[in-house]
């Protein structure tokens, strides 16, 4: 059986990833009603991976026999300024379950559970793959001076979501 602090860590790391696929979807809903569909796809993909996260997350503990409770999820943020700025809100998370996880990661391996440490470690692969895609769309922001006004690099940007979410 892991230990409580191992289980306090992994259920709040579900509870985050359920609260993430709902920030995804809210960016998604928040990018349809500004009418750009590719930027829309683009969130809602990342919305389904994240609860697809949280899914691997409840499976290990349910095959650790850990008591798994899902608590209360914050409605995410509904507001935005402009594409930008749900650009950024997404980056900022992400950042935050980088630590989430990498707290996870140095727990375990500080309480020497290396079964943990080692289901942990795909998290980290994936924080990884996160953040360099996340650099890519705000290195392409920067090459094209885009800070979220309307126009052509609105049309550009939104195409480059689109296309970033073809896998």
């Amino acid at each position: 059986m892991l230990k409580p602090q191992i289980a306090k860590l992994l259920n709040e790391q579900v509870n985050a990833e359920f609260f993430a696929s709902n920030i995804y979807l809210q960016l998604s809903a928040w990018c349809e009603n500004a009418g750009l569909e590719g930027s829309a796809k683009f969130f809602r993909e990342h919305s389904l991976e994240e609860r697809e996260h949280m899914d691997k997350i409840f499976d290990y503990m349910a095959e650790c026999s850990l008591p798994i409770t899902i608590g209360a999820i914050d409605a995410p943020p509904t507001e935005y300024g402009n594409l930008m700025d749900v650009i950024n809100a997404a980056y900022q998370h992400e950042l935050k379950v980088t630590a989430m996880i990498n707290n996870i990661a140095k727990t375990a391996f500080e309480l020497q559970d290396y079964t943990t440490f080692n289901f942990i470690e795909w998290f980290i692969a994936e924080q990884h793959e996160e953040e360099v895609l996340f650099g890519k769309i705000l290195s392409k922001a920067e090459t094209l001076d885009f800070k979220g006004q309307t126009g052509q690099t609105l049309g550009i940007m939104d195409n480059f979501l689109r296309m970033l979410d073809q896998k």
